[in-house]
């Protein structure tokens, strides 16, 4: 259903193919939202570079909590980007890598964390302006006291 749709670009015009938006029923739209998580994009950059244990992981991206972790890696084993592989010791050493699917992803992802990172200072000075602009709702300035 790829639409072709006029977009301008400064004084030209291009024709570019129309986008689908998953709608609320579409079975995409649980897996963009695994996959998208704050902490999924950073588990897969790391993840990209080598596999990690839990404890590796878990130092590697930082300021994530141990739950919020073990359920990420859960979200995107079982979505397929993801495999565990279990170390018949004691205790038992669990080791996280990217799979075909997650390899496949991974440089996308990367991109975007490299496109985030590199825009930064622009995207928190609009943050600022915006905060600046916009008046504070008497409930929340009341909560603040």
């Amino acid at each position: 259903m790829n639409q072709p749709t006029s977009t301008a670009a400064g004084d030209r015009e291009s024709v570019r193919p129309r986008q689908e938006v998953p709608t609320t029923d579409c079975p995409a739209r649980p897996i963009f939202g695994d996959l998208t998580s704050r902490w999924a994009t950073l588990v897969i950059t790391a993840l990209q570079e080598r596999p990690h244990r839990f404890s590796q992981l878990a130092a590697r991206i930082g300021g994530v909590s141990e739950k919020m972790l073990a359920q990420t890696l859960r979200a995107l084993t079982r979505d397929g980007f993801v495999s565990r592989t279990a170390a018949p010791t004691v205790p038992v050493q669990v080791t996280y890598e990217l799979t075909g699917l997650g390899r496949d992803v991974a440089p996308r992802l990367r991109e975007l964390v490299t496109w985030v990172n590199h825009h930064t200072s622009t995207i928190r000075a609009a943050q600022s302006a915006y905060d600046a602009d916009t008046p504070v709702p008497p409930a929340v300035a009341n909560s603040r006291r």
